[in-house]
């Protein structure tokens, strides 16, 4: 037995010498002899020894995130709600007789065979997506197949009774609420759930504002304010086609867990509640206001986001100076109107977050770095995130001290690792906003209130360049320190790994959860104090 504990320690030290000095060690081996280690651990009845490295993690993470000395006492959040109807994937396309093919990416969604292409296409990359679908009475009969599908989930809600056929969004709304089985009731939309996360912080006041309809109206936290121009009689359901890790389906394997959203929402798609929410902004004077929703505009046509997103932007400049804006974007497939979203309403808030889809869709819209990339290979590169985060900063921010712009921070995350970029002396307590917006991702996936050193494994490089070309910076990190932080010209990185949940529960809203996190640990610096 003790010779099992010395080659534990011995196997430990090495590890750690070698990180030390061999900055291209590869993460795979860190991995490895991080899960090999609990098997050589003395048994004697005793549970196995955690990971050393998710332990080391997830312990220095409780000591990094500490509150802001300024805390937001009132956020508004607008504009997209809904409710989610979640099912497996693969099982729903079954069950309309659609039979596995190759994949191919779609804009919008005119008929099953695309959604069947387009589910395909980003199930094999693990990619998350979210699509229009244009075709009202085809997108109704995929929904009532979704209701009927066993095991779907609607969240956090339980109705009992017989099911009816879909007509009319009011015949949707009807239809699921009165299913034969046992459904649960899931908030959607990128807004509600993002003040979901937030109302969770009982010291905070959170305002609502979007669709909101009876069902998410009795489903949001106490402490959300909904004004009453915000309320409908019907709900918007979004269908998130979940795959799991490995799932496989014709030749088309998962590399990781993930979802593929699709919907016919007008009322979200229109932003039609963009005016209400900035006009109820005057009353209830909040600290932070958090947009999202922008991408649901773009499946209903040039013309229409073309004028909306003019309105958009008049609708934000509207919004006091004083009171910092955070953008949260989505999944987007016309390189125009990102690239309208990139020149006209970026330069206007102050602070974003993305995923590693969005963060390549924005630079290849835009002509910024690593343009010519058609996809992620693998893990995003750390180097080419920074360059096209730091092109975002000094093109549309203020990184510039003589730019207009407002935007000084991005908040990034990928499945393996986040990062947080900000230009100097905007903003403080990143270290602990990154920090939680990870241990929030560890958490949240395996449905769990609280990091399982058990459950999670560490996927993120550990050793990796400031940049993808000279002049770069090497950097490591320290498992007892998890936040590497690195400076380019007025601007500060900080990056901590993200410790993967081995088998998710759930990846719908887990980027909104993040970014929700990550603004709860911020503060901003007041304009008397730059």
């Amino acid at each position: 037995m003790w010779r099992k504990a010395v080659l534990v320690a011995v196997l430990a030290l090495g590890m750690g010498y070698l990180f030390h000095t061999d900055p291209e060690l590869p993460a795979y081996v860190l991995n490895y002899v991080s899960e090999f280690l609990p098997q050589l651990e003395p048994s004697g009845g005793s549970e196995l020894r955690p990971p050393a490295l998710e332990e080391a993690i997830s312990r220095a993470w409780q000591t990094l995130i500490t509150a802001p000395a300024r805390r937001w006492g009132r956020v508004a959040v607008g504009v997209n709600a809904c409710v989610d109807v979640v099912v497996s994937g693969v099982g729903l396309l079954q069950s309309l007789a659609l039979e596995p093919g190759s994949g191919r990416d779609h804009e919008m969604l005119r008929s099953k065979e695309d959604l069947k292409e387009a589910f395909i296409h980003y199930m094999g990359k693990g990619a998350a997506a979210e699509r229009f679908f244009s075709d009202k009475e085809v997108f109704q009969r995929i929904a009532r197949a979704a209701a009927e599908y066993p095991g779907a989930q609607v969240r956090n809600k339980v109705f009992y009774g017989p099911y009816s056929s879909f007509s009319s969004g009011h015949e949707i709304s009807q239809s699921l609420s009165t299913l034969k089985a046992v459904r649960q009731l899931y908030v959607g939309g990128n807004a509600a759930l993002i003040g979901q996360k937030l109302a969770s912080n009982p010291q905070l006041v959170v305002l609502l504002c979007g669709p909101v309809g009876p069902k998410l109206h009795d489903m949001l936290d106490e402490q959300i304010v909904v004004p009453p121009e915000s309320l409908q009689e019907t709900d918007e359901f979004h269908l998130i086609l979940e795959y799991k890790l490995g799932e496989q389906w014709g030749s088309s394997r998962a590399p990781q867990a993930n979802r593929f959203i699709l919907s016919h929402d007008v009322s979200n798609g229109e932003m039609s509640m963009l005016e209400t929410f900035v006009a109820s902004l005057e009353e209830f004077q909040p600290d932070l206001v958090v947009l999202s929703g922008l991408h649901m505009m773009e499946g209903m046509g040039r013309d229409l986001w073309e004028e909306r997103l003019k309105e958009a932007v008049v609708a934000i400049s509207d919004v006091r100076n004083e009171v910092p804006i955070h953008l949260e974007l989505a999944s987007m497939t016309d390189r125009d109107y990102m690239n309208r979203i990139l020149q006209e309403v970026m330069p206007i808030v102050n602070s974003i977050g993305l995923n590693e889809q969005e963060l390549l869709f924005l630079t290849q819209s835009g002509g910024g770095p690593h343009a010519d990339l058609t996809s992620w290979d693998g893990i995003p590169d750390v180097g080419r995130v920074s360059d096209i985060l730091l092109w975002v900063l000094e093109q549309h921010g203020r990184a510039d001290p003589e730019s207009e712009a407002d935007l000084t921070r991005i908040h990034f995350h990928t499945l393996a690792y986040h990062i947080l970029a900000t230009v100097d002396g905007h903003w403080g307590n990143q270290v602990a906003a990154v920090a939680a917006g990870a241990r929030v991702a560890s958490s949240q996936a395996c449905g769990l209130q609280v990091v399982d050193i058990n459950k999670v494994v560490l996927k993120a490089p550990l050793n990796f360049y400031s940049s993808f070309s000279e002049p770069r910076e090497s950097l490591s990190v320290d498992p007892t320190r998890p936040v590497a932080t690195w400076h380019r010209g007025n601007v500060s990185f900080h990056f901590t790994p993200v410790l993967v949940c081995k088998q998710p529960l759930r990846t719908v809203g887990l980027g909104d959860a993040i970014s929700a996190e990550g603004l709860l640990f911020s503060e901003v610096t007041p304009p008397s104090e730059l």
